[in-house]
């Protein structure tokens, strides 16, 4: 954990030890960590060093922790403008490359990727460095990384990118296939469903694109071409979004893939349009159905656009005239006590789901 300060192993072990017992000799650190005496001794030259621990007076040959708030303080804040510093010449040389990309030559514009190990390599690339979206086309064979492997993709997510996805049919015949499909809705990932796509494709950020050069033959070498922003790219981004418009949402039910409905909220959907329209904040809705709050966000937002507003007032006068919600009139006998309530269509239409508007 302390590696991001410039701790080894070995230093962080000794000096979360003389952390725990205030002051110690080397001898009595190495029994206490069951490692060499020579090895800790090098381990306490180095934490004095640092300024993480210090002779004891009167007793040299023995070592007390520095406090960590003030010691391993000081060395966060140094990497913290280290890493200031990377970031400012990352965005110096990022408007070196929007200047010059402009007088780039076709060729500067692609780039030819070649063997597994470098195709996995931009593949990752390509997502760790995306800040917003990345758009994927998936098919049934994968070409360096399967999913289970994507761990870019994870990371990446957590970071706030957003992924749409257009899944070929026979992905999800392959094993691990629908263990695969879950986990990305798990990460609320828009997930569609085709009978096939015409190519395996990742673009970030609608800036850099990854496209395999080599077919799906298992003894050829995997090869791609990463395509900088260009009208090719543009041509691939369209193509990304003529698949998406003629695939379908896709979610698992009871262990299979199903396809739902593009025009319509789904189950989840609803519970958090019932809420909302009850008075219920984001926070108090993620707690409620037990979703992140970002997801919540994410969520109403879909919604904002299936509905083609950019307000939440507007979402819920769409949302009534859509059919999507419906007010219930209450008793008379129990109208003055409990007021109006809102209800939200059942996607099954068996049932509605209602929460008190007070």
């Amino acid at each position: 954990m302390l590696g991001f300060v410039g701790l080894d192993d070995r230093e962080e072990s000794a000096y979360r030890a003389l952390v725990g017992v205030g002051a110690a000799a080397a001898p009595e650190l190495a029994r206490r960590l069951g490692a060499a005496e020579d090895e800790i001794a090098v381990a306490l030259r180095r934490l004095e060093r640092r300024g993480l621990a210090a002779p004891s007076p009167g007793r040299p040959e023995r070592y007390v922790a520095a406090p960590p708030a003030v010691a391993l303080g000081a060395l966060l804040s140094q990497r913290r403008h280290e890493l200031d510093q990377v970031e400012l010449a990352v965005s110096a040389l990022a408007r070196e490359y929007r200047v010059g990309a402009a007088d780039m030559a076709a060729h500067d514009l692609m780039e030819v990727v070649t063997g597994r190990e470098g195709v996995r390599h931009r593949f990752e690339q390509l997502q760790l460095g995306a800040r917003e979206e990345v758009l994927a086309m998936v098919t049934a064979r994968p070409m360096a990384v399967t999913g289970r492997e994507n761990t870019a993709e994870e990371r990446a997510v957590e970071r706030g990118v957003s992924y749409r996805v257009v899944v070929e049919r026979g992905m999800l015949d392959r094993p691990g296939g629908l263990l695969e499909l879950s986990a990305a809705l798990g990460r609320d990932e828009q997930v569609r469903l085709v009978d096939s796509v015409p190519s395996k494709l990742v673009v970030a950020d609608r800036s850099v694109a990854l496209v395999p050069l080599t077919g799906g033959s298992a003894s050829a070498v995997p090869s791609a071409l990463v395509v900088h922003a260009s009208g090719l790219l543009e041509a691939l981004v369209g193509l990304f979004e003529s698949v998406w418009e003629q695939a379908r949402p896709v979610r698992l039910e009871g262990g299979t893939a199903e396809v739902s409905d593009p025009e319509g909220p789904d189950d989840t959907d609803l519970r958090i349009l019932s809420l909302l329209l009850a008075g219920l904040t984001d926070s108090s809705v993620a707690k409620q159905l037990d979703l992140g709050l970002r997801t919540v966000q994410r969520r109403v937002k879909r919604l904002m656009d299936l509905a083609a507003v950019s307000t939440r007032m507007q979402l819920g006068w769409h949302a009534y005239e859509r059919g999507w919600v419906h007010r219930q009139q209450p008793a008379q006998s129990d109208e003055a006590l409990r007021g109006p309530e809102v209800g939200v269509r059942d996607p099954s239409h068996t049932r509605p789901l209602t929460r008190s508007a007070d």
